[in-house]
C-alpha cells in the first residue's frame, strides 16, 4: 500500500514570490475591466436605461406619471408659443389626467384632452356662440382652419394635416399653448393666463400646485425624455 505523502507547505519566500506575480496581474485584469465597463457604459443601450432610470426617479415625486409621449409635444408647444411646457402638463393633468379619462366631453360641453369649449376653439365671433360658449357648431366647421381663422378662435392644426381637431393630442396641447400664450402665459402672467382658461380660484390653484411641482424638474425632466427620444 502506498503510502499518503503530506504535501510541505510553500515557503515564505516562494509564498512572497507567488504574491507578487498575483498582484500586477489582479491589477492589470481590474484596469482593464474598469475601462471595459466605461465604454460599454457610453453605448446607446446603457446611456438609454440611465435616462430611463432618471424619468422614472423623478416621476416617484408626482401623484400621477406624466406620460412620456406627451412631453416632446408640450416642449414643442413650448418653443412655439413661449409658454411652459410644465403649466401646458398641469393642465392636461387637471383637465382630464391626461387624456385617461373615460369622456373627453363635459357635461357642460367641452371637449378634447385640453377640454375646450367650441366658441373658444373656433371663435366667440361664430353667429351660434354666447352663454358658457357651446353653441352650435358643426364638426367640419369646428376643426377648420378657415373657420378659426375667421371667427377669432384659439384652435391650431398643429400636425399640418389641414385640420384643427379638439381631439387631436397635437392640435389640443397647441391649442391650449396659443391661449395660454394669448392671455398672458407668454409674459409671465401664468396666474392670470389660467383664470381665464377657467374663472375659477380653486381651478387656478390646482393647476398652480401642479405646474410648480413639475416645475422643480423642468429642465431635467425635459431633457432626459427629448435625449430618450431621440436614441
Amino acid at each position: 500500500m502506498t503510502k499518503n505523502m503530506k504535501k510541505k507547505p510553500l515557503s515564505s519566500s516562494v509564498q512572497m514570490g507567488v504574491i507578487a506575480l498575483l498582484v500586477p496581474i489582479a491589477i492589470t485584469v481590474y484596469v482593464l475591466a474598469f475601462f471595459a465597463w466605461r465604454e460599454l457604459q457610453t453605448l446607446p443601450i446603457f446611456e438609454k436605461i440611465a435616462q430611463q432610470r432618471a424619468i422614472e426617479d423623478i416621476q416617484q415625486n408626482f401623484d400621477m406619471k406624466i406620460p412620456e409621449q406627451f412631453i416632446p409635444i408640450y416642449v414643442a408647444a413650448e418653443e412655439k408659443y413661449g409658454v411652459p411646457w410644465t403649466l401646458l402638463a398641469a393642465h392636461h393633468r387637471i383637465e382630464t389626467r391626461f387624456s385617461s379619462m373615460k369622456s373627453l366631453v363635459s357635461p357642460a360641453g367641452a371637449e378634447g384632452p385640453m377640454q375646450f369649449m367650441p366658441c373658444t376653439f373656433v371663435g366667440w365671433k361664430h353667429p351660434s356662440c354666447s352663454g358658457l360658449g357651446k353653441g352650435n357648431i358643426s364638426k367640419t366647421e369646428l376643426m377648420s382652419p378657415e373657420a378659426i381663422k375667421k371667427y377669432g378662435g384659439y384652435g391650431v392644426d398643429a400636425n399640418g394635416d389641414g385640420i384643427a381637431d379638439p381631439y387631436d393630442i397635437e392640435d389640443a396641447i397647441y391649442s391650449a399653448a396659443n391661449y395660454l400664450s394669448k392671455n398672458g402665459a407668454a409674459n409671465g402672467d401664468v396666474k392670470q393666463a389660467v383664470f381665464q382658461y377657467n374663472h375659477s380660484d380653486e381651478y387656478v390653484e390646482k393647476v398652480l400646485h401642479y405646474f410648480n411641482l413639475y416645475n422643480d424638474y423642468h429642465n431635467e425632466l425635459k431633457q432626459a425624455v427629448l435625449l430618450n427620444d431621440k436614441k
